[in-house]
């Protein structure tokens, strides 16, 4: 999606220098000249966030500067009068950032694919320092991370502000601890632009599983946050001054890879760690289903498949929690602290009949809101080194009941007999909100563009 975005805006840039053209005569029809016809490329600035700054494989490294989108341009401006165009440049190919000489897991050296899957570059340590000056500003102020409304934000480039408010990629760029994106873009008297924000005001929700703790940017919201009116305010700063420039609009971010890599259904029964536990398993969960069904939720129904796969298509699916279902915790309690068929089957895990009442209330906080995923659910990237382990903090809470390690070891197992929390997972309706929202920020965008006269490349396209 990346790759064909960045080529069909460069497309697009290649489209806007030929109808600039104010000289129509050709002397060779086989090779057109080149020329900026009545665009001015001498000052060239970019302003977005990860993808302007050449942000990939989960870090910025120098590789990935130079082969920013938009120094690609920049090199090509150069044949028509562009100048000089300066980027932050990283110290190493190694990526991430050192905090006062110390890394930080958040902000570590890049990845790469081992052959299984993605890991962080063996043996590297970063030596980019946060806190040391790098003589901004640039024709390149693309921010990882930053959503529409940081950009007029002048705190984040604050060091006083990390952890709370800024931005450790402006921080070590910005001309001034209360400068602003927007501001040191507009000192480098641009008379060409290109401008990329939006991705992340719906990326970071989309990546926290939907669970809320970074949530979709409002439309019109408080002074300073509303998308709608945030970028009203960018574009009519980059214009203030007579330059010419391009808007990119924003992609559906589902549909990259870090969302449709983990299948919903990776639990093989041929594995023996699984295969083997499966009746165990489909007979705790017939106590379960026997619910469902008697309250027409069948949709709730968790079965684990036993025959030996044809396909991975055969897989069982995970279990999940979805926040959307009506909450079953008190009738799925109730139900099986009085059923004397319940008070039976615990006892062969060993516990005795007096311990169904609690054990039915842990059940019942457990499952109350789970069902098994569907191809219509999509999971995280990092979810995958989540399936199949331990979930300890729930284990420790059924010790606290009085439950063996062991037993509860075995009821908290992600994905399996604990319900994959939201962070994990994009539910349909969460998918929906993301889509809602993107549609929304592109409208937003090509009426503005269209008002200001920008000319307006559809990242978009299917």
């Amino acid at each position: 999606m990346i790759f064909k975005t960045k080529y069909i805006y460069l497309l697009a840039l290649g489209l806007i220098l030929a109808a600039c053209s104010d000289d129509d005569t050709n002397s060779n029809p086989a090779v057109p000249p080149i020329t900026a016809g009545s665009a001015d490329f001498s000052t060239f600035v970019s302003v977005g966030n990860s993808l302007t700054a050449g942000f990939t494989d989960n870090a910025l490294f120098i590789a990935s500067q130079q082969n920013s989108l938009p120094n690609i341009l920049a090199n090509q401006f150069a044949l028509v009068g562009g100048g000089n165009f300066t980027q932050p440049l990283m110290n190493d190919n190694i990526g991430g950032l050192l905090f006062g000489g110390n890394p930080n897991p958040s902000f570590g050296p890049r990845l790469i694919f081992d052959g299984e899957g993605p890991i962080t570059l063996p043996g590297a340590t970063p030596t980019t320092e946060v806190f040391a000056p790098s003589n901004g500003p640039y024709n390149n102020m693309g921010i990882p991370g930053a959503k529409s409304y940081h950009l007029l934000f002048d705190g984040y480039g604050n060091p006083a502000n990390l952890g709370v408010s800024a931005n450790p990629y402006f921080v070590r760029m910005a001309s001034a601890p209360n400068a602003t994106v927007v501001g040191d873009a507009m000192s480098m008297n641009p008379t060409f632009f290109s401008l990329w924000p939006g991705e992340n005001d719906v990326l970071g929700y989309a990546l926290s599983g939907g669970d809320g703790s970074n949530p979709i940017t409002p439309l019109a919201g408080p002074p300073g946050v509303g998308f709608e009116e945030t970028y009203g305010a960018i574009v009519a700063t980059m214009t203030s001054t007579g330059a010419k420039g391009v808007v990119s609009n924003i992609p559906y971010v589902t549909s990259i890879p870090h969302f449709t890599t983990v299948p919903y259904n990776p639990l093989d029964p041929s594995e023996d760690d699984f295969g083997d536990q499966i009746p165990t398993l489909n007979l705790i969960y017939g106590a379960l289903n026997q619910i469902f069904i008697a309250y027409g939720e069948t949709d709730r129904v968790i079965v684990f498949t036993e025959d030996d796969p044809w396909s991975e298509e055969d897989f069982s699916a995970l279990v999940i929690k979805d926040k959307t279902l009506a909450d079953f915790s008190g009738i799925i309690e109730g139900i099986l602290a009085n059923s004397p068929e319940f008070a039976a089957l615990i006892g062969q895990f060993g516990l005795p009949p007096q311990a169904a009442p609690i054990v039915a209330e842990r059940l019942g906080e457990l499952y109350g809101q789970a069902r098994q995923a569907t191809e219509d659910d999509l999971f995280v990237l990092p979810s995958s080194n989540v399936i199949g382990t331990v979930n300890t903090a729930n284990m420790n809470y059924l010790m606290s009941f009085g439950l063996s390690q062991q037993l509860a070891a075995q009821f908290s197992v992600e994905g399996i007999t604990y319900p994959m929390d939201d962070r994990w997972v994009l539910l349909p309706s969460e998918q929906m909100e993301i889509k809602n929202a993107t549609d929304q920020f592109n409208a937003v965008i090509e009426t503005t563009a269209m008002q200001a006269g920008l000319a307006l490349v559809d990242s978009n396209m299917l």
